[in-house]
């Protein structure tokens, strides 16, 4: 045999002895010890509300009425269904832009890759290292060295492979809680795209009813001040008293103290808005909307109550996080058993000049194994285990509070649109009364049966009828926003859905 040929025959077989009899120990076993993960038993309603959900819900024959389909499903761009195409571009905008979308996303890679490390422990693990010395040795002593001299060099190059074989399933629970958490933060991720088109969307029809209270608010003004203006000439007349002409001046000054709050308001919402997309205060945002460009959904999609679990975001999470927990268990359980460990020095050699390191003399290897068995730590362990049973049970618990909110949610949402409509209806109402009030009064101007004065008094309740008018319609429009976030937001039916792209399994 060539000098500098390497033979591995040896210590690879008694490697590969020792690996069989371990892997077969490791099958012998069966299984992780700890529990297998189950979903917890949570209750499921056949509706979301105490009473039925009506199937239409009309405010009167002058506006849209809304219908609820059990059967149909969510629309994962679900806020196109507003039909406005600048809410459309500012939500696509915020999704490319705002940063907490970029944060989940690197959490998500983050929590994909630490299950990656933690599945190379299912292998061996091999190291190449190489050590050099320069040595003397005493006069007194006898020199290692052959030629016994003094001075001497040691060459040192060694192949070390170790393995800690699974047997009890340690690694496996480790793996499956890590593979849980990034399920977490996959469902953390897809709650954040939700978030961010909802609060775009309920922002959009928040700044929408702000420009219609604005302009309302400032129209009052103007008629208070026609009304002012009359009974400062009807005070010079001598027709109304200075008490008179006072009253109606503190009721122009209340009118002209609304209008800084909500210009502030409307401020700080595009403000908000901004930000939203991901840009600064001082950045321009060309887009203003109002109520006109908004159009309420008149086909609403309400999934079963039997789904809500398997398409809600956080309870999903939720979900992941008990399962991680769950695997937490068996992680302790395993730690109170023997863990085994191997070591093998597969190949290795020593010599005093490099040139000598492949020579047949030179070569060495070493197999080891050991076993640990935990004897005595004052009970850390089994507390350890103790603690991860109770945080197990902890998430159990948060599992079923978050599918009580959900169930919350929606039924809030959909009671709170049927109180919306209801409280169109009335202003409707309100407001045609208003209409044919002032049009009754301006026809006995024109009759001579009243004065001015009395058709700005109407004119200024049609005025305040038409602003409660636009604020239910707005409250409607945004509870409908907040029932489709409710409902999961539709990111089953998106096919860049976060989820389906990373490789996850659907629900």
């Amino acid at each position: 045999m060539n000098a500098n040929v390497v033979d591995l025959k040896a210590p690879a077989a008694a490697l590969c002895k020792v690996l069989c009899a371990v892997l077969c120990a490791a099958v012998l076993a069966g299984c992780a010890v700890g529990p297998d993960y189950q979903r917890p038993a949570v209750a499921h309603a056949e509706r979301y509300t105490e009473s039925p959900a009506p199937e239409s819900l009309s405010a009167g024959d002058t506006v849209p009425v809304q219908r609820l389909h059990a059967d149909a499903d969510l629309p994962a761009k679900w806020w196109e269904m507003f039909k406005s195409p600048a809410l459309d571009e500012l939500v696509r905008a915020s999704l490319d832009n705002n940063p907490s979308i970029v944060a989940a996303q690197a959490a998500l890679q983050a929590a994909e890759h630490n299950v990656k490390a933690q599945q190379a422990a299912y292998y061996p693990n091999a190291s190449v290292s190489y050590a050099g010395s320069r040595q003397r040795i005493a006069d007194s002593l006898a020199s290692p060295a052959s030629s016994g001299a003094s001075y001497y060099t040691l060459h040192t190059l060694q192949l070390e492979v170790s393995y800690t074989p699974d047997v009890f399933g340690a690694n496996r629970r480790q793996v499956e809680s890590l593979q849980a958490q990034a399920d977490n933060q996959r469902w953390q991720l897809e709650a954040a795209y939700l978030s961010l088109t909802s609060n775009v969307v309920v922002a959009v029809i928040e700044e929408a009813a702000l420009r219609e209270q604005i302009d309302a608010a400032r129209r009052q003004v103007e008629l208070q001040q026609r009304i002012v203006a009359s009974y400062r000439r009807q005070l010079e007349l001598g027709q109304v008293a200075q008490t008179d002409l006072i009253l109606q001046e503190a009721q122009m000054a209340g009118l002209q103290a609304a209008l800084p709050p909500l210009e502030k308001q409307l401020a700080l919402q595009r403000d908000l808005i901004k930000a939203l997309a991901g840009r600064l205060p001082s950045d321009a945002l060309a887009a203003e909307f109002s109520l006109a460009q908004l159009h309420l959904p008149e086909e609403v999609p309400l999934t079963v109550p039997s789904t809500l679990v398997d398409r809600r975001p956080d309870v999903l999470a939720a979900e992941a996080q008990l399962q991680s927990a769950s695997a937490g268990i068996g992680v302790a359980v395993a730690a109170r058993l023997p863990n085994v460990e191997l070591g093998v020095n597969a190949w290795g050699s020593s010599a005093y000049t490099l040139g000598n390191l492949f020579s047949p003399g030179s070569r060495f290897w070493t197999l080891a194994a050991s076993v640990t068995q935990p004897v005595f730590d004052a009970g850390a362990l089994k507390h350890r285990e103790l603690a991860a049973r109770a945080e197990y049970d902890a998430a159990v618990a948060q599992y079923r509070a978050t599918v009580i909110s959900a169930y919350q949610n929606v039924a809030d949402s959909l009671q709170s649109i049927q109180v919306d409509t209801q409280a169109l209806r009335i202003a409707i109402d309100n407001q045609r009364a208003a209409d044919r009030t002032l049009a009754i009064t301006r026809r006995q101007l024109e009759l001579g049966d009243t004065h001015s004065l009395a058709v700005i008094l109407a004119e200024q309740g049609a005025l305040q009828a038409q602003a409660n008018v636009q604020i239910a319609q707005a409250n409607r429009l945004s509870d409908t926003a907040l029932l489709f976030q409710s409902l999961g937001g539709g990111w089953w039916n998106r096919q860049d859905s976060i989820v389906s792209t990373s490789g996850a399994m659907h629900p």
